[in-house]
């Protein structure tokens, strides 16, 4: 399996207590983009320490810089009629291009070094505003500029901006596919 081929099962549950825990920490509401550029650093930051993202989200380059795709999709778009996303449990549709922790949830996800590595982000990130938070990631080396499209950021690239080498790069890639293999064989048929 190529790396482009290779995709994480988006884990819902995961993306949602890594925000909520976001936006604990900034009282309880923040601007989306924040919190989508908050999230992407955080991922970043997880793969290049440990070899594995924490959302399990899907990256790509947007005008605005990197941006966590399928985040940013519970965020922007209704949910079908029918469905109740996790997502919408606790944290608030947009509302003048924020969003607001409605509930916490309860942590039962995320290991205590990923709340510690968001609380580490948050404290180097948070205080930054929306648009500092973009600047920022235009200099971030994986980001490219989409010219109003959407260029998709392979985790591969994220491992070589952070100076990985090739043989590093190759040994997180065999620990993803492995993830990727086991987590098809759990799947219902």
């Amino acid at each position: 399996m190529k790396l482009t081929e290779m995709i994480l099962r988006f884990n819902e549950r995961r993306a949602t207590e890594a925000a909520a825990q976001f936006l604990k920490l900034r009282g309880g509401r923040m601007s989306y983009l924040k919190l989508i550029k908050l999230l992407y650093l955080l991922d970043r930051e997880a793969l290049l320490r440990w070899g594995r993202p924490v959302t399990t989200d899907r990256y790509v380059s947007m005008d605005n810089g990197p941006v966590v795709s399928r985040i940013y999709g519970l965020i922007r778009e209704e949910p079908l009629p029918g469905t109740d996303p996790v997502w919408r449990q606790y944290i608030s549709a947009p509302s003048n291009y924020e969003v607001t922790l409605t509930t916490q949830p309860e942590i039962d996800e995320l290991s205590p070094a990923e709340e510690s590595l968001i609380e580490e982000i948050f404290s180097i990130y948070g205080k930054l505003s929306r648009w500092e938070l973009v600047n920022l990631s235009h200099d971030l080396p994986e980001w490219q500029d989409p010219n109003g499209s959407a260029i998709p950021i392979q985790y591969r690239d994220i491992l070589r901006a952070g100076s990985k080498t090739e043989s590093e790069i190759a040994a997180v890639e065999a620990e993803l596919e492995s993830l990727v293999a086991a987590e098809a064989m759990l799947q219902p048929v």
